[in-house]
């Protein structure tokens, strides 16, 4: 009867090796000893032999003697090298075809997007868009005061703004407050988009719209397209271009906040005019430049900034009413559009509102006890109130001896002849500083 070992194929055996080295070295010793020493005797019969055999060498030392045992170490050392080497090379295998599995299974369970052959990088750079069509209209401005001489630079005293160009011959539109303080010794210098400078002339200004046109000797120049404010919406996006801190061709952008805020809810008593309200960012340096939409129109000038995520700007339509009266005025009568002659000390500021006055009494103690007052949020160096040492953040509560409940109130103290008598509050202390207006004409 044969033993159901002799059964077992070799395939089977084949397999076992696969799974362990070291049972594959024993299971493939045994078989070769078997093929070579058995004959056609069953591989259990030679097993009961080599018990036999074991039993035997135990009691004088198991081990091998003579040279048979030296044939069959050495076969054993053979069989067991070569089973070894066959483990070792199909635990390679394995190991190599399951990395490659892994790098296939990776690929098939994070497989990447489709390319949309830039479509989506042409199809949200809206802003961009507007940019490469209406950054070459927009200049940088700088007024240097000759007579005032910085104390640290040892040279003369410079404001900036920004302006853009609305005609070829070289007519630019800006903000009043930009060039007002223009005098005989200042020098009105214009930056464009391709580095080039030119001097510029002053030809109107209206303080009460706080708008002006600069003209510089240079023709066949890029013009900005006036767009149309009487139709923009609340939540419109818009793009503002400027020079903040004198970085020319600065770009930020937002939406639209409010299509119509009254100047006198942002303390601009002396105004009527219903300014256009966006977050995008305006400061100091971005005033007098475009506020457009995305169609690259300008929809407004940029103007003001209160605080972060709160900006103001003229809208369009009151600069072309006010570009269409200076075109007018100088074809008539041949002078620029100048008011009468008024009285400024060179400060922008904001009335303390019950909403603004809590937060500023939340934040700071210092200003729990004011109950009214203008904020000093801005001062125009070489200006009176810059002579005079006002800072921003000055808090004006009394002037001649009047409360001041709002802006409107200073603007009328300012209108007065003298010198005005200011009372400040700054960081905790009360200060009198006397300030003498000057005459804008």
């Amino acid at each position: 009867m044969a033993s159901p070992w002799s059964r077992i194929p070799w395939t089977r055996w084949t397999s076992l090796a696969k799974a362990s080295s070291s049972r594959c070295v024993s299971r493939l010793a045994t078989l070769v000893f078997a093929e070579r020493y058995a004959g056609t005797r069953t591989f259990h019969s030679y097993q009961q032999q080599q018990q036999q055999q074991r039993q035997q060498q135990c009691g004088q030392g198991f081990g091998f003697e003579g040279g048979g045992a030296r044939k069959l170490l050495t076969c054993t050392a053979f069989v067991s090298a070569a089973g070894l080497g066959y483990a070792l090379y199909n635990w390679r295998d394995d190991v190599r075809q399951g990395i490659e599995g892994l790098n296939r299974s990776v690929v098939h369970a994070l497989p990447l997007p489709p390319s949309d052959g830039g479509q989506n990088r042409d199809k949200y750079n809206f802003i961009a868009d507007v940019v490469e069509i209406t950054a070459s209209a927009v200049v940088y401005i700088e007024i240097w005061h000759n007579n005032t001489i910085d104390f640290f630079t040892k040279k003369p005293v410079t404001t900036n703004g920004s302006g853009f160009i609305v005609s070829q011959d070289g007519l630019i539109l800006t903000n009043a407050h930009v060039v007002e303080n223009n005098k005989p010794n200042t020098t009105v210098k214009v930056r464009l988009y391709d580095g080039s400078t030119y001097t510029g002339i002053i030809e109107d200004i209206d303080l009460k719209t706080d708008l002006a046109t600069v003209r510089i000797n240079k023709t066949n120049l890029p013009v900005m397209k006036l767009g149309c404010s009487a139709n923009i919406r609340p939540g419109e996006f818009v793009v503002a271009i400027g020079s903040p801190l004198t970085l020319s061709n600065t770009i930020t952008s937002g939406i639209v906040s409010s299509v119509n805020r009254q100047s006198q809810e942002i303390g601009i008593n002396n105004r009527r005019m219903g300014y256009i309200q966006t977050d995008a960012a305006i400061n100091s340096g971005n005033s007098g430049g475009p506020l457009m939409n995305l169609n690259g129109e300008a929809i407004g000038i940029n103007a003001m900034k209160v605080t972060a995520g709160i900006s103001f700007a003229i809208p369009i339509d009151d600069a072309k009413e006010f570009l269409k009266k200076a075109e007018l005025n100088r074809k008539n009568k041949n002078v620029t559009l100048r008011e009468a002659p008024r009285r400024y000390i060179g400060i922008t500021m904001y009335t303390l509102t019950p909403e603004f006055l809590h937060g500023l009494q939340h934040n700071n103690s210092e200003y729990v006890n004011i109950q009214h007052g203008v904020l000093v949020w801005k001062v125009i160096p070489g200006s009176p109130a810059f002579c005079a040492g006002l800072v921003p953040g000055d808090i004006v509560t009394h002037a001649n001896g009047e409360p001041m409940l709002d802006s409107n109130s200073l603007y009328k103290i300012i209108e007065q002849p003298g010198t005005m008598k200011l009372q400040i509050l700054r960081k905790g202390q009360v200060l009198v500083i006397q300030v003498k207006p000057e005459n804008i004409y």
